[in-house]
């Protein structure tokens, strides 16, 4: 029945950037929800001097934006405003830095409150790749609801790029056609996730967080080493639960291997509950039709008060640096924006208001080929984590536990499970600090 409708906005990439105001604000879908073909079609209206100041608003670029309109000789029109930089905007702050000019306008913020900004900001178009429209006249965006959904609804023009390859998925992760100005179809591969080898480091840390994960627990796991390493140990417990900010093929072969059963959650009970996806072929297919597998947008899986109503909420995030008062960094190096806060704090807040939850940050002791310590007695980043809410800190060295200890007691637990060869500077370090 909505066949008709499908047609009559049916067009060419060409013709649907045109939609694109030329002085105004654009937002696109994140990671593996970026549109090639429009992204291609914009950036020729860049070069054909159609566009003449374009504030770009998303977050974790990746290839189709960064071989398109994330060039740097686009930066005189197009005005990145990423919330989420990545090696991208990396490179382009650093040709910026070269030619003292600023390219790219990072904006700060937690992950759960990006759909409000958003809306608060206006946003004229925003472009998203998406599965074919279903019976309903529903477009899924099966790998992102994230930002990407609720901004779509909210923004004056929405422009869809039609994939099959895209996965369908359940949950509140569509748009119905109804809400579409153009419709453009191309059929690309979607982008993959590199598989990462696990290192002795990622399966010693594993091992130490694995011994605080109980049967029926509800997980949030990041993205890294040693989460695949906590997921590959977890594959003998029973009745686990997934509310996380990221589904990931580790995530998934835990769901596969019969671990997971959700029949304990408060919340979404028997559902694998994700804002965001990106993995290989075979997770999306995995993904794909599967009634189990719900995307719902981040104000709803980020929000602390959805994620402390399910029990036993085990959150496992990773951290460039933490002080020896619990204060930690998770974002920059050297002073420098590596990357964002994410959803780090969301679910560091929302895993302790969970009964029995607990919330965990890990990395290796050390970074730089062994040259630098993580644990330093004062953060040089900025707080990602305030230090009254981080509660457990892992290395290969162990646990520390901040919860219910003074600054001194907290100095000596992050010193113990501080790599051996930096423990009598941090000593030193903390007594300069009047910790000990």
């Amino acid at each position: 029945m909505y066949q008709t409708e499908y047609n009559s906005k049916l067009m060419s990439p060409a013709d649907a950037v045109k939609l694109i105001p030329s002085r105004g604000t654009l937002s696109m879908g994140m990671a593996v929800s970026e549109p090639p073909a429009l992204l291609t079609a914009l950036e020729d209206r860049v070069k054909a001097g159609k566009i003449d100041e374009l504030r770009v608003y998303y977050s974790h670029s990746i290839t189709a934006a960064a071989f398109t309109i994330l060039k740097y000789e686009y930066m005189s029109v197009i005005k990145p405003h990423p919330f989420f930089p990545t090696i991208v905007e990396r490179r382009l702050v650093e040709l910026g830095r070269q030619d003292n000019r600023r390219v790219v306008f990072y904006m700060p913020g937690n992950f759960s409150a990006m759909p409000r900004t958003l809306r608060e900001i206006g946003i004229d178009a925003f472009i998203m790749m998406v599965a074919p429209m279903d019976k309903g006249g529903f477009f899924s965006c099966g790998t992102n609801a994230d930002y990407t959904v609720p901004t779509a609804r909210i923004a004056k023009k929405l422009i869809v790029e039609v994939n099959p390859k895209m996965p369908r998925v359940f949950g509140d992760s569509s748009v119905h056609i109804s809400e579409v100005a153009a419709i453009v179809e191309n059929e690309s591969p979607l982008f993959s996730v590199p598989d990462r080898p696990l290192t002795p480091l990622d399966a010693l840390i594993g091992k130490h967080i694995v011994e605080m994960v109980p049967d029926r627990a509800c997980l949030q796991v990041g993205i890294g080493g040693v989460p695949n390493a906590v997921c590959a140990a977890l594959h003998g417990h029973k009745d686990l639960g997934i509310h996380t900010e990221l589904m990931m093929p580790s995530v998934a072969a835990l769901i596969q291997c019969g671990a997971v059963t959700n029949k304990y959650k408060n919340v979404n009970r028997y559902k694998n509950v994700y804002t965001l996806a990106a993995g290989d072929e075979a997770f999306y297919e995995f993904l794909n039709d599967n009634s189990s597998m719900e995307a719902r947008p981040v104000d709803y899986v980020n929000d602390p008060s959805v994620i402390g109503r399910n029990d036993l909420v085990i959150s496992i995030s990773a951290f460039l640096e933490v002080g020896l008062d619990g204060e930690v960094n998770s974002e920059a190096i050297m002073g420098r924006q590596y990357s964002a806060p994410g959803g780090q704090l969301d679910f560091v807040r929302g895993a302790q208001l969970s009964k029995g939850g607990k919330s965990i940050l890990a990395a290796y002791s050390t970074a730089g080929k062994g040259a630098i310590s993580r644990i330093v007695p004062k953060i040089e980043g900025p707080t990602t984590d305030p230090r009254t809410d981080t509660q457990y800190i892992v290395t290969e060295y162990g646990v520390a536990c901040m919860t219910g200890k003074s600054t001194a007691q907290r100095a000596e637990a992050l010193i113990a499970i501080a790599h051996p060869e930096f423990r009598e500077g941090l000593r030193l370090g903390a007594r300069q600090l009047g910790y000990l």
